[in-house]
């Protein structure tokens, strides 16, 4: 650990209210776009943003210095949308086993930049966007989905296949709809 970050999660763990802030304002505007993955308005994106650094400030003492600090925080910011989704919004998170036949594999980076990529996530719905936002972007595994979200490890895998299929559609169909 460097000794910035030493320094201020030392200030944290006293709660140095200019320590926070100073997190806060170095952290808030790259974890906002990560919540507004998972919670679509803006102003309840904010409000989760702001509980999840109040939760790290509250919690700093378990943090032990391993593993980054940011992904420490990171991880604490998602699970607070997840607790926003699951609190407010409902996800639908069953399916049907008969229509988990195929696999989808598509080559995003290839497709697409990033920005288009999360366009096309806002076209999911918020069971498969969740899924695939925490599979494929955050690096979670089905294990951790699955607890985060109180479901199967196979709804897991199940969302994460549907979404790749809604996704592959969306891009033939923006794509035949560009040669037309």
């Amino acid at each position: 650990m460097s000794s910035d970050h030493k320094h201020i999660i030392d200030g944290l763990k006293q709660q140095d209210r200019l320590t926070q802030k100073l997190v806060f304002e170095q952290y808030g505007a790259k974890f906002l776009p990560i919540i507004l993955r998972y919670v679509k308005n803006e102003e309840d994106a904010k409000d989760v943003c702001v509980q999840g650094f109040y939760k790290v400030f509250t919690k700093i003492g378990s943090y032990n210095g391993g593993g980054s600090f940011e992904g420490w925080m990171k991880r604490i910011i998602i699970n607070e949308a997840l607790m926003y989704l699951r609190k407010y919004k409902s996800i639908n998170l069953s399916i049907e086993e008969s229509k988990v036949d195929v696999k989808y594999e598509i080559d995003y980076d290839s497709l697409m930049d990033y920005r288009s990529l999360l366009k096309l996530l806002d076209l999911l719905p918020t069971g498969y966007r969740t899924v695939f936002s925490l599979y494929v972007l955050e690096g979670f595994k089905h294990r951790e989905i699955a607890e985060q979200l109180g479901i199967s490890i196979n709804t897991s895998k199940s969302q994460l296949i549907l979404a790749r299929k809604r996704l592959q559609e969306i891009i033939k169909k923006k794509h035949k709809n560009n040669i037309a």
